[in-house]
Order: structure tokens, then sequence, then C-alpha cells
């Protein structure tokens, strides 16, 4: 993988610092990392933190913490499966080095599950024999696990604690940086940031239509580190996939480049079972269950599936629309006090068999509701931050709009803004709300599309748009009353 481009993904060097000491390095030679330092773009010590945190490959089969015979059934599942036929193509299936790839291929020719067919171009090609093939179909009822050799529980649990979340540190400009384009406050800043900082669990609460979801999902974007994710995990001889594609955002492309000049970074070969990737944030709403937060085990697969929680290890875990899921609230919060008090998540195989993982997420309960009607005195203590999510100021709700009018060559002026909120607080009762602006603008856009003439805001487009934020509940109820439709 190309360690320096992590290195300026994580704004531990800037693109063309990078540059010029790779050019530096194809004139005078050396190591990248040596380079880097003497350029004074990086500390050695700097480098030797980000160095300590890319997890090192194993020096044997042993190293690798998971039962030889094993690795041997997953290559033999590979060859079976996918027909690979060269050690490079083990290799780029099981995700090991090149050593202890072709300690496995002797093992297999020993055990006469493999057959050597002779040589294409510098590579041997293999194939399975008779009894290998047999083998590995036996296997394949087993378990259909066919991906990347897993990695231990213990080096998994370890990383999980090595790279929690609170590791980082959040700057009030990293904060403002995330926000960047939202009218938010510093006086927000300051409530959310050390909630940020702790790695502990938070409620964001207020009326619909704020930006709750907004400002968590923005959350992403505050934290620079690259983390490490294992493809899956072998416990007590059972599979768990953990990496999931759809929720993790790789670092780098996964053909960005060969592991090749790590060793120009002063460090062995990374481990290329763990998949460097930005914090993950995962946000479920009202579909969330229990069940989802227990191991997922398919019969016909043979392996299990890492529940969203544990996906979510290192970085964020948003339950947004928290009380309106269909498990109930009572139920969903007594599933986390444990994990949030006790930094531990239990999860027990079918087998019946329980094991540990630290819980180093940072979970997120988002609502509109009351939290005092959701949850009981005791968990709100549980909860060390609760964060208000209101309505705007005047002096916000006018910059919302200016920012959004701008583009459109606009001039917002002091009669549209006060017309506005004459009608939004006096005449229809309702209070201010951050999304007010953005679907006003955008229905008075849509007037103006549909005369085909430029957007202005009249009174009587402006009453256009406020009858479609609102119900008129009063009509409807009227209309009930007296039977009409």
């Amino acid at each position: 993988m190309h360690l320096g481009e992590l290195l300026v993904l994580t704004k531990q060097v800037t693109r063309p610092q990078l540059d010029e000491a790779l050019q530096r390095q194809q004139q005078g030679g050396g190591k990248l990392g040596d380079n880097l330092v003497a350029l004074g773009a990086l500390s050695t010590e700097a480098l030797e933190t980000f160095l300590a945190q890319i997890p090192v490959e194993p020096e044997d089969l042993h190293g690798t913490g998971v039962n030889t015979l094993e690795l041997l059934n997953l290559l033999l599942k590979h060859m079976y499966a996918n027909r690979l036929e060269t050690v490079v193509q083990f290799i780029d299936a099981i995700k090991l080095p090149p050593h202890l790839v072709q300690e496995l291929v002797r093992m297999g020719v020993t055990r006469e599950l493999l057959v050597a067919m002779g040589s294409s171009g510098a590579s041997i090609r293999y194939t399975l024999s008779e009894q290998g093939r047999r083998w590995a179909q036996d296997e394949l009822k087993s378990s259909q696990y066919i991906g990347p050799a897993p990695v231990s529980l213990e080096s998994f649990c370890a990383r999980v604690r090595m790279q929690k979340i609170s590791s980082e540190k959040v700057t009030f400009a990293n904060i403002r940086d995330a926000l960047d384009g939202y009218n938010i406050t510093d006086e927000f800043i300051r409530k959310i940031g050390p909630a940020l900082n702790s790695g502990r669990a938070m409620l964001m609460y207020g009326p619909p239509g704020n930006g709750k979801t907004t400002v968590a999902l923005s959350f992403a974007n505050v934290f620079n580190a690259v983390i490490y994710m294992p493809y899956a995990v072998m416990i007590e001889g059972q599979v768990m996939r953990v990496y999931d594609p759809s929720l993790h955002v790789a670092a780098l492309p996964e053909n960005a480049g060969s592991s090749t000049e790590f060793a120009g970074l002063r460090r062995e070969e990374s481990d290329a079972r763990w998949v460097p990737i930005r914090r993950p944030f995962v946000v479920t709403g009202g579909e969330l269950t229990l069940e989802m937060l227990d191991l997922s085990y398919d019969p016909a697969s043979g392996f299990y599936e890492a529940p969203l929680h544990i996906k979510g290890l290192g970085g964020c875990f948003v339950i947004d629309d928290f009380g309106r899921q269909i498990v109930s609230p009572e139920n969903l919060l007594n599933r986390w006090i444990v994990p949030m008090e006790s930094r531990l998540d239990y999860l027990k195989l079918h087998t019946g068999k329980s094991f540990s993982i630290p819980f180093e997420a940072l979970v997120i309960f988002s609502t509109n509701l009351n939290p005092e009607d959701l949850m009981d005195p005791a968990f709100l203590r549980r909860l060390p931050y609760k964060i208000e999510v209101g309505g705007p100021s005047l002096e916000n709700y006018r910059g919302i709009f200016e920012r959004l009018t701008s583009p459109l060559g606009i001039t917002f002026t002091d009669e549209m803004f006060e017309t506005i909120v004459q009608k939004v607080t006096v005449e229809r009762n309702m209070e201010l709300a951050n999304y007010h602006p953005r679907f006003i603008v955008d229905q008075v856009v849509a007037i103006a599309r549909f005369m085909g003439v430029p957007p202005d805001f009249d009174a009587a487009s402006v009453d256009y748009a406020l009858d479609n934020l609102k119900v008129k509940q009063q009509e409807i109820k009227q209309a009930s009353s007296e039977g009409r439709p």
C-alpha cells in the first residue's frame, strides 16, 4: 500500500512535501521516511508513532494467530472455488506474505493435496489432487467462507483498544472545518467538542428540522486518523467477517499500489489482512432491531457476520430517530448499558460459547422526542453528554437564507426576511427551524421555474411555500367534523 499517501491523508505531511521527498529519494536514494525527516516535513518521533499504528505482517505461520490447518483449508477452498493456480494468485487471495504462502503450498504438496503442474513463465502452477479436491469440498460444506485469512480474536481486541476514538484529539478547528457551510455557533462547538474528545455516549435532542442528523453525520469529517479493520476474525475455529465495503471507507483503493513502499518507510511489511480505513461511521434508524446487534450466523454459509456496532468500532455508531425503532426504547437501552459502562460487549456463538470484545465506539442517540419520555432517570445519568440542538437565532436564520439565495443572484432584503419571520411565527404560530430556509427557497425556485420567471420572494410565492411547510390542521379538523372528505 502507498503509505506516503496515508501520511498525506492523515495530515502528517502535505502533498507537496511528499512529492518533494519522493523526488529527493529518486535522486539520492534512502528511505522515504528518512527523506521526509531530512526535509523537515516530519519529525522522527511523529514518523515512528505513525508506523507503530500499522499492523506488521506475521513472521511465521504461528504468528498469524490462526491454526495452520485452518489456513491450509482456506487455501484449498480458494483453489477449488476460484481456480487459482500460482503462488502470486494465492498471496492476493489470502493476504499472507509470500514466504508463508510458500510454506502452506509445501504443506499441501507433502500431504498430497496439491500437485505441481510445471511452470508458466517464472511461476510454478499448482492444482488440487483428487484427494485435495475432496478435502476442499468437505471444507466448503463446513464453511463457505472464501476470503482473506482471518486474524485472531486476541489481535483484533488489542487493535480495537489501540485505535479507540478517544485516542485522537479533536480540536475546535477540526469541528469548525467539518461543519463548514452550516450556521453552527461557537457556543454549540464548545458543547460538542468535549463529548467528541471523550469517546463517551452522547444524546442529541431537540425539535425536528434543526439538523441533529446533519450535524451527527458531519462528525465523520472531524476525525483524520486512519485505522485498520480486519477482513475477518477467527473465534474458536469460527470465522466472523468484519470488513464491510458498504460501511467502511477504505483509506486507499485496493489497487493503490504494492507494499514495496512500506520498506521505504523503515518498517517491516504491513499485514495485508488488515484494511486501512477512515474511522467508521455507522448510522441506523427506525429499522434497528436487537437482532442486528447480535452475531449473524448463516447455517448455509457456515460463518458469521459481525453486528453493526462491531463494524463501527474505532468510530461512531449513530442511532437516529431514537424512540421510533421497532424495538422498545427500554429494551434497546438495556442492551447498551453494559457496553457503555464497562467498555466491553459480549457476543455468543451458535455453539453457546461467549466471548468479549472491547467496545470502543462513540454511541450517539439522536431524537426529536422528549428524552424523559424515552429513558428513566438512571439511564439518563449514564449518558454523560446531553446536547440540545434547538432552533436558530434570528441572526442564524437570516444567515441561512443569505447563503442559499446568494448563488441565485437574489439580494435577500430586510423586508423579505421580516415578512417570512412574521408569516412563520405569527400567522402560522410556528417555531423557527433550521430546515425552513432550504424548504422555502426550494419552493420559491420551483414556482419560478414553472412560471418561467426569475425566482422572487414575493408574498404569493412565500405563502405558497409556507402552505406546503405545514398542514392546515384546523381546516382538516373542521372538514372532518362536518363529514366532508
